[in-house]
Protein backbone atom coordinates (compact mmCIF):
# COMPACT_ATOMS: atom_id res chain seq x y z
CA UNK A 1 0.00 0.00 0.00
CA UNK A 2 1.51 3.49 -1.20
CA UNK A 3 1.44 6.55 1.41
CA UNK A 4 0.34 8.52 -1.74
CA UNK A 5 -2.98 10.50 -2.01
CA UNK A 6 -4.97 9.62 -4.68
CA UNK A 7 -6.30 12.49 -6.32
CA UNK A 8 -9.78 13.05 -7.46
CA UNK A 9 -11.67 15.09 -9.37
CA UNK A 10 -15.09 15.52 -8.17
CA UNK A 11 -15.79 18.04 -10.80
CA UNK A 12 -15.83 15.43 -13.49
CA UNK A 13 -12.70 14.87 -16.40
CA UNK A 14 -9.82 17.84 -15.64
CA UNK A 15 -9.69 20.39 -18.67
CA UNK A 16 -6.26 22.34 -19.50
CA UNK A 17 -6.35 25.94 -20.97
CA UNK A 18 -3.63 27.37 -22.72
CA UNK A 19 -3.09 30.60 -22.56
CA UNK A 20 -4.24 33.25 -24.75
CA UNK A 21 -1.16 35.22 -26.52
CA UNK A 22 -0.51 38.86 -26.12
CA UNK A 23 -2.36 40.98 -28.48
CA UNK A 24 1.35 41.82 -30.14
CA UNK A 25 1.28 38.33 -31.54
CA UNK A 26 -1.93 38.16 -32.39
CA UNK A 27 -1.94 41.55 -34.48
CA UNK A 28 1.67 40.70 -36.57
CA UNK A 29 -0.87 37.15 -37.53
CA UNK A 30 -3.48 39.11 -38.36
CA UNK A 31 -1.23 41.35 -40.77
CA UNK A 32 0.88 38.47 -41.81
CA UNK A 33 -2.76 36.61 -42.73
CA UNK A 34 -3.90 40.19 -44.36
CA UNK A 35 -0.80 39.59 -46.77
CA UNK A 36 -2.45 38.23 -50.06
CA UNK A 37 -0.27 35.81 -52.87
CA UNK A 38 2.77 34.17 -52.55
CA UNK A 39 3.94 37.19 -49.75
CA UNK A 40 1.42 35.73 -47.32
CA UNK A 41 3.73 32.21 -46.49
CA UNK A 42 6.84 34.58 -45.96
CA UNK A 43 4.92 37.14 -43.63
CA UNK A 44 3.55 34.32 -41.62
CA UNK A 45 6.88 32.73 -41.33
CA UNK A 46 8.13 35.63 -40.04
CA UNK A 47 5.22 35.86 -37.16
CA UNK A 48 6.54 32.04 -36.19
CA UNK A 49 10.25 32.82 -36.65
CA UNK A 50 9.74 36.12 -34.01
CA UNK A 51 7.44 33.60 -31.75
CA UNK A 52 8.47 30.07 -32.18
CA UNK A 53 6.02 28.70 -29.54
CA UNK A 54 3.00 30.71 -30.97
CA UNK A 55 1.07 27.77 -31.95
CA UNK A 56 -1.72 29.66 -33.96
CA UNK A 57 0.98 30.87 -36.09
CA UNK A 58 2.59 27.17 -36.92
CA UNK A 59 -1.00 25.96 -37.89
CA UNK A 60 -1.54 28.95 -40.21
CA UNK A 61 1.73 28.00 -41.28
CA UNK A 62 1.12 24.72 -42.26
CA UNK A 63 -2.10 25.72 -44.04
CA UNK A 64 -0.08 28.03 -46.27
CA UNK A 65 2.11 25.28 -47.22
CA UNK A 66 3.95 24.97 -50.48
CA UNK A 67 2.92 21.30 -50.34
CA UNK A 68 2.05 18.06 -48.52
CA UNK A 69 5.47 17.39 -46.81
CA UNK A 70 5.83 21.11 -46.02
CA UNK A 71 2.52 21.35 -44.28
CA UNK A 72 3.16 17.99 -42.84
CA UNK A 73 6.21 19.31 -41.10
CA UNK A 74 4.85 22.68 -39.90
CA UNK A 75 1.67 21.05 -38.43
CA UNK A 76 4.20 18.83 -36.72
CA UNK A 77 6.50 21.23 -35.33
CA UNK A 78 3.28 22.79 -33.86
CA UNK A 79 1.95 19.82 -32.63
CA UNK A 80 5.16 18.70 -30.44
CA UNK A 81 5.30 22.50 -29.32
CA UNK A 82 1.95 22.29 -28.29
CA UNK A 83 2.34 19.06 -26.21
CA UNK A 84 5.47 21.32 -24.10
CA UNK A 85 2.85 23.85 -23.70
CA UNK A 86 -0.24 21.77 -22.66
CA UNK A 87 2.29 20.07 -19.99
CA UNK A 88 3.73 23.76 -18.93
CA UNK A 89 -0.40 24.49 -18.68
CA UNK A 90 -0.98 22.02 -16.09
CA UNK A 91 -1.85 19.17 -18.79
CA UNK A 92 -0.74 15.66 -17.14
CA UNK A 93 -1.66 13.64 -20.78
CA UNK A 94 -5.56 13.29 -20.21
CA UNK A 95 -8.21 15.60 -20.26
CA UNK A 96 -10.28 17.98 -22.22
CA UNK A 97 -8.51 20.79 -24.71
CA UNK A 98 -11.47 22.24 -25.56
CA UNK A 99 -12.04 23.84 -29.00
CA UNK A 100 -13.85 26.51 -27.06
CA UNK A 101 -11.11 27.92 -25.47
CA UNK A 102 -9.08 30.42 -28.21
CA UNK A 103 -5.75 29.58 -26.20
CA UNK A 104 -6.32 25.91 -27.14
CA UNK A 105 -7.46 26.30 -31.17
CA UNK A 106 -3.78 26.78 -32.55
CA UNK A 107 -2.68 23.57 -30.92
CA UNK A 108 -5.67 21.36 -32.23
CA UNK A 109 -5.71 23.00 -35.44
CA UNK A 110 -1.98 21.64 -35.69
CA UNK A 111 -2.92 18.65 -34.36
CA UNK A 112 -6.01 18.71 -36.81
CA UNK A 113 -3.99 19.49 -39.92
CA UNK A 114 -0.73 16.73 -39.14
CA UNK A 115 -3.93 14.16 -38.84
CA UNK A 116 -4.67 15.47 -42.71
CA UNK A 117 -1.00 15.56 -43.84
CA UNK A 118 -0.42 11.99 -42.54
CA UNK A 119 -3.43 10.63 -44.41
CA UNK A 120 -2.35 12.16 -47.55
CA UNK A 121 1.26 10.74 -47.37
CA UNK A 122 -0.21 7.58 -46.39
CA UNK A 123 0.85 7.53 -42.68
CA UNK A 124 -2.27 5.87 -42.28
CA UNK A 125 -1.73 4.64 -38.12
CA UNK A 126 -0.47 8.53 -37.83
CA UNK A 127 -3.73 9.81 -39.01
CA UNK A 128 -5.91 7.23 -37.02
CA UNK A 129 -4.01 8.55 -33.95
CA UNK A 130 -4.32 12.00 -34.11
CA UNK A 131 -7.87 11.52 -35.66
CA UNK A 132 -8.76 9.29 -31.66
CA UNK A 133 -6.34 12.42 -29.85
CA UNK A 134 -8.58 15.01 -31.31
CA UNK A 135 -11.60 12.93 -30.39
CA UNK A 136 -10.45 12.33 -26.52
CA UNK A 137 -9.44 16.23 -26.30
CA UNK A 138 -12.73 17.50 -27.41
CA UNK A 139 -15.50 15.07 -28.34
CA UNK A 140 -18.01 17.79 -28.52
CA UNK A 141 -16.04 19.32 -31.43
CA UNK A 142 -14.20 16.06 -33.36
CA UNK A 143 -15.87 13.20 -34.48
CA UNK A 144 -14.65 9.84 -33.19
CA UNK A 145 -12.41 8.11 -35.61
CA UNK A 146 -14.49 6.66 -38.41
CA UNK A 147 -17.56 8.86 -38.54
CA UNK A 148 -18.63 10.76 -41.63
CA UNK A 149 -18.42 14.30 -40.37
CA UNK A 150 -17.42 16.97 -37.66
CA UNK A 151 -19.47 17.76 -35.36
Amino acid sequence: MSDSPVNLHTSGVPETRIDPVPPEQSDALAEALAVQGPDRRTAIAAVVSRWPTYLEAWARLGDEGRDTIERYAAYRVGYHRGLDTLRASGWRGSGYVRHAHEGNRGFLDCLEGLAVQAAEIGEAAEAQRCAEFLHQLDPNQYDAPGSSARS
